[in-house]
């Protein structure tokens, strides 16, 4: 039997180059490139695998990955089917990252009528293939959360309300669930990234079992702005203080900002614990609880890196009203937003 192509490929340190980029898509998305064994991905500068230490970004501060202080997901895949073992997992770490979980064709044809919908709204790069995803020369965004338009077609629902993620919530809660209509659905471009916060402080009106489902909707090295996770927070007696400040806190009802800190260092080194991420590939699931404190790193690419939450609970539970039925009202403005410098010194952390 013939051997699969080993494509390799090199991204330099902190930028793509567009030549790097269109090799690179090629790679990721041919039918060839279906197993992580089955290929080789050399990356930076210096030419190293994805699992050999390599400088990236997260927030502004240069991490090297994988390292003490960045290190790997760990894989759930072993607990996978068994609804007591999840339970236990879920317990222990406050996520199951879950890789392949979703079916890769399906989630790479959502991405398709995603970028088809970018491309209308003006938000790829003229003259560029709609599948590279390549940012417009002045960066312009395509809001897409809460946008049925884009979030309810065929394909992409497909994805965000696939069976299988109904079936896995079933088996964690030992009962029927229910998934919100609202689905925040983003497009984060260069040297964008998410700061470190907890769910809770966004949708904590209802459900104390109300779960986030991170789906990436491409395969995504950890330089494009893979989700970072501090296990484990949801229980940890060095991170109560913050759970029973920050983490109690609603940021409609307390009209504060909802990201604790753009800093992830300041996470680690005030309540301790130790940050992890993957090189993610698109059918890769992570699902996790309300007080995981978690984060993405910087986007040092010229892609926009696509990725979806969406929400599930059990049916019986209060729903939060913000994102209750067919057309949830979201959150209100706030133009008067207390910092959250504010509410830390008034917390004590």
């Amino acid at each position: 039997m013939k051997d699969r192509p080993r494509f390799i490929f090199t991204i330099s340190h902190m930028k793509f180059t567009r030549n790097t980029m269109l090799v690179y898509e090629q790679a990721m998305y041919s039918r060839d490139f279906v197993s992580r064994q089955d290929t080789t991905v050399i990356m930076t500068e210096d030419t190293k695998a994805p699992n050999q230490p390599r400088t990236i970004l997260f927030g502004k501060s240069e991490y090297t990955f994988p390292s003490d202080e960045l290190r790997p997901l760990r894989d759930s895949s072993d607990v996978l089917g068994d609804a007591e073992a999840m339970r236990e997992r879920l317990a222990e770490d406050g996520f199951l990252y879950l890789p392949g979980f979703l079916d890769r064709e399906e989630v790479l044809a959502a991405r398709r009528e995603i970028l088809a919908y970018m491309e209308e709204q003006g938000g790829l790069e003229p003259d560029s293939r709609p599948l590279d995803g390549v940012m417009g020369q002045y960066g312009k965004g395509v809001p897409m959360m809460g946008r049925k338009l884009i979030t309810h077609r065929d394909a992409v629902s497909r994805v965000l309300a696939a069976q299988r993620l109904y079936e896995l919530h079933e088996m964690i809660q030992g009962e029927p669930v229910t998934t919100y209509e609202y689905k925040w659905l983003r497009a984060v471009g260069n040297e964008e990234f998410t700061g470190a916060h907890m769910d809770h402080v966004y949708m904590g009106r209802g459900s104390k079992r109300l779960m986030t489902v991170w789906i990436p909707l491409a395969d995504i090295p950890v330089e494009q702005g893979t989700l970072c996770i501090v296990p484990a927070t949801h229980r940890l007696p060095e991170f109560e203080k913050l759970r029973n400040t920050y983490g109690r806190m609603d940021v409609d009802r307390d009209r504060t900002e909802g990201w604790f800190t753009k800093k992830p260092r300041e996470i680690t080194d005030t309540f301790g614990g130790c940050w992890h991420t993957t090189n993610i590939q698109a059918g890769d699931v992570i699902t996790f609880g309300m007080h995981l404190m978690h984060a993405s790193t910087t986007n040092l690419t010229d892609k926009w890196r696509i990725s979806c939450d969406v929400r599930f609970q059990p049916s019986a539970d209060q729903i939060d009203p913000r994102w209750a039925g067919k057309e949830p009202k979201g959150h209100r403005p706030a133009p008067d937003e207390r910092p959250m410098a504010e509410a830390r010194a008034e917390w004590g952390i």
